[in-house]
């Protein structure tokens, strides 16, 4: 029983979840970089090590119960480190737009898996590859890479119209997807109605609108909370789905006087594609988590980002889901303990689409840093299309955003665009009524109120063209102190920077710069 344990605390995985699982030993990954640092981690008593230990004291007192073992429980490894096989996620660490996707597609080169978890087409990725540009709505941008499988989790709601239209333009575009996608049968339809009713809702708010894409994706979350909602699975069953659409739509007819739907023509498309939509559907909580026990490298692409979120971000101007680290496991169906790496993804300035506050905004006039950096930065969204406001770096939403996601690395994107600005500017601290806050406040008002402030850090600024750099080293010395100067801000090492528009365009400092590889020193 002793050598069970010892090997299980080896290996570094819960004996309960490796014989429940049926899980074969992964080999380790590789060591951290000697270069890297060191830093300190209250993640590190959270380690899988240290859960095992408390695994192994439960076991030891229920031996003893039943006299079947020593006074002293098995000696167990205090090594700290990462479990050795993991879902990675990539996250929107800000208010969205932070080019999630560019690392997506980079990543995605040696995955198995990729898959969307949460949101709808209301995010939007562009990626730049091979001198062609390529727009990402609902389909994960690892298709790119011809070897993955790209899943449409449960959590995801889809506009099969809009849907099917991107994976036709991804084929005119030389894309082969087929076989390749997987949607969730659980995943919640977006209906043409919802779209309609996203719109009327928000013009009828007026001056208070909250700058919603109109793409029907609150609406479609209100059918799935109100438990009258079809799911893509119900195509299967066209004499139910019918019966059930008939009954949504006369509900919202009902509850949105004026609107219209041709209930007789939407049946009809609907099942002249089911048996398409069908052929792409399957379990992916299944698919999902085989792909896992069998060993294969699965990444997650987040949409919208943390300070979106329903919960989190600034309601009411906020998404409808929960595009932080919780809805990898309520949007693709996996245990906590199969997550391994967190890479939160900020843009080395700030930017924001529709309204809600923004403490670090600038202002917005030619000739001014904000429009310097829309300009230079392209800041405009992949889908509607709408000019970005654009401010400073903020480091007390990022190091909320951070507690909520437990970053293990960061990937700092765009640092090129701040190329010729004579200074830079980077907000560390949100004092109100003369007393710092200490997190992101729940209550708007007190960012619109005037005794609400952000203190600024001036750090000097570089004219030098960065987008050949490959090494770290490489960046110009105030750019290199830029950078540091974030990652010591927040506590967690910055693993990307973005030096470019390409695919290419990226320092990647290695593994050691993630918190996952360096606890294997500690």
């Amino acid at each position: 029983r002793a050598a069970t344990m010892a090997f299980f605390s080896r290996a570094r995985i819960p004996m309960a979840a490796a014989c429940g699982a049926g899980l074969a030993v992964m080999m380790p990954s590789s060591t951290s970089s000697p270069s890297a640092p060191k830093l300190a981690s209250s993640e590190a008593s959270q380690t899988v090590p240290g859960k095992l230990g408390a695994i192994a004291a439960s076991l030891h007192r229920i031996e003893k119960a039943l006299g079947v073992s020593s006074d002293q429980p098995p000696p167990l490894s205090t090594a700290g480190g990462p479990q050795p096989h993991g879902i990675d996620i990539v996250l929107g660490a800000q208010w969205g737009d932070e080019g999630k996707g560019k690392l997506v597609d980079i990543l995605s080169q040696t995955y198995d898996v990729c898959a969307r978890v949460a949101g709808g087409s209301n995010a939007g990725h562009t990626i730049v590859a091979n001198g062609r540009k390529y727009k990402f709505h609902l389909v994960p941008s690892g298709i790119l890479n011809e070897m993955a499988t790209c899943i449409i989790g449960n959590g995801v709601v889809v506009h099969l119209p809009g849907f099917l239209e991107e994976l036709k333009s991804l084929e005119l575009a030389g894309v082969q997807w087929e076989g390749r996608i997987k949607l969730s049968d659980r995943a919640h339809i977006v209906f043409d109605f919802h779209q309609t009713v996203d719109g009327k809702q928000e013009t009828k708010l007026g001056r208070n609108k909250i700058g919603t894409t109109k793409k029907g994706i609150g609406p479609a979350y209100a059918s799935k909370i109100s438990r009258n909602g079809l799911r893509i699975g119900d195509l299967g069953d066209m004499e139910n789905f019918e019966a059930r659409f008939r009954s949504l739509a006369e509900y919202h007819m009902a509850a949105f006087p004026g609107l219209e739907i041709d209930i007789e023509k939407e049946l009809e498309y609907y099942r002249k594609i089911a048996p398409y939509v069908m052929s792409m559907t399957c379990d992916t909580i299944e698919y999902t988590n085989q792909a896992y026990a069998a060993g294969k490298k699965i990444l997650v692409e987040g949409a919208n980002a943390t300070m979106l979120d329903i919960d989190f971000g600034t309601y009411p101007y906020v998404t409808s889901s929960n595009p932080s680290i919780g809805s990898v496991l309520t949007g693709l169906g996996v245990s906590p303990r199969k997550l391994k790496g967190i890479y939160g993804t900020v843009k080395a300035y700030c930017t924001r689409v529709g309204e809600g506050p923004f403490p670090t905004e600038l202002v917005d006039e030619p000739g001014s840093t904000g429009e310097y950096l829309r300009s230079n930065g392209y800041e405009f969204g992949t889908t509607t299309g709408r000019a970005r406001r654009c401010g400073w770096l903020d480091i007390p939403q990022m190091k909320f955003s951070t507690v909520i996601n437990g970053f293990t690395s960061l990937n700092l994107t765009k640092l090129d665009v701040l190329t010729g600005l004579p200074e830079i500017l980077i907000g560390t601290k949100y004092v109100y009524k003369g007393k710092e806050l200490d997190t992101m406040p729940a209550n708007l008002k007190i960012m619109e109120s005037p005794d609400f402030k952000v203190e600024f850090e001036t750090l000097p600024g570089w004219t030098e063209d960065i987008s050949t750099c490959t090494k770290f080293d490489e960046l110009p010395p105030n750019a290199q102190k830029y950078v540091l100067r974030i990652q010591d801000l927040l506590g967690v090492p910055i693993r990307w920077i973005g030096v470019g528009p390409n695919r290419l365009d990226v320092v990647d400092r290695g593994e050691g710069w993630d918190i996952l590889e360096q606890q294997k020193g500690v």
